[in-house]
C-alpha cells in the first residue's frame, strides 16, 4: 500500500525561552493555529501566548469533590436512616456532624480522581506518538531546547514559514512530515 502524507510540522528551536515565548505570539497574531511550545520545563507566558483557554481543571476537581460529597452523604443517610437504622445511646439517626470525616474522605477521593482522569482526557492521552519526536535535533527538548512548532496544511508551501520564523529568531528550522499507510 502506498503511504501517504498526513500532515507536516515546522519545527524551529529558539535560544532562549522568552525568544520562544516572543516569536510563539508573534506567530499566532500572524493568524497561524494549532501551534505548540516544547521545553524541558513550564514556560511564563507560554498559554498566553499559545491562546489557550483557561484551565478547565478546577471545574472538574470541583465537579468531582461535589459528586464525592453528594455520594457521601446519601449513602450514609441510606445505611444508617433506612437501611439499618440503630438507636444507640439515643444518638439520632441522621447525624451530620459524625459523617464529616467520611464526607471529606469521599469529596477529595472523587476530586483526586476527577483531576487525574480529566487531564489525561483533556491532554488526549496516551498519545505516545508525534510526528515531530522523529526529529533527531527535537531531541534537545527535554534537556535544553527551546521548541515551536507549526502545522502546515497538506500540500501548502512551508518555505515561507520557515522564513518568519528565522525571521524570528530561530537558531534551526525544519520540516517534519507524518506518513501513514
Amino acid at each position: 500500500m502506498e503511504a501517504t502524507v498526513l500532515d507536516s510540522w515546522v519545527l524551529a528551536e529558539f535560544p532562549t525561552p522568552d525568544a520562544l515565548v516572543d516569536a510563539t505570539r508573534q506567530m499566532r497574531e500572524k493568524g497561524f493555529e494549532g501551534m505548540d511550545t516544547y521545553s524541558p520545563y513550564p514556560l511564563h507566558g507560554g498559554s498566553e501566548a499559545l491562546g489557550l483557554p483557561p484551565s478547565r481543571v478546577p471545574f472538574i476537581a470541583l465537579c468531582g469533590g461535589l459528586t464525592g460529597v453528594a455520594t457521601a452523604l446519601a449513602m450514609q443517610t441510606w445505611m444508617n436512616t433506612i437501611d439499618y437504622p440503630l438507636n444507640i445511646g439515643g444518638r439520632p439517626l441522621l447525624s451530620l456532624p459524625a459523617w464529616v470525616p467520611i464526607t471529606f474522605e469521599l469529596g477529595v477521593l472523587f476530586a483526586a480522581f476527577g483531576i487525574f482522569f480529566g487531564l489525561l482526557g483533556l491532554s488526549r492521552l496516551p498519545q505516545p506518538y508525534h510526528p515531530v519526536f522523529e526529529s533527531e535535533d527535537f531531541r534537545t527538548a527535554s534537556t535544553h531546547g527551546f521548541w515551536l512548532s507549526v502545522p502546515q496544511a497538506t500540500g501548502s508551501d512551508a518555505a515561507p514559514v520557515m522564513d518568519q520564523l528565522k525571521a524570528l529568531g530561530a537558531t534551526q528550522v525544519t520540516l517534519v512530515t507524518g506518513e501513514k499507510e
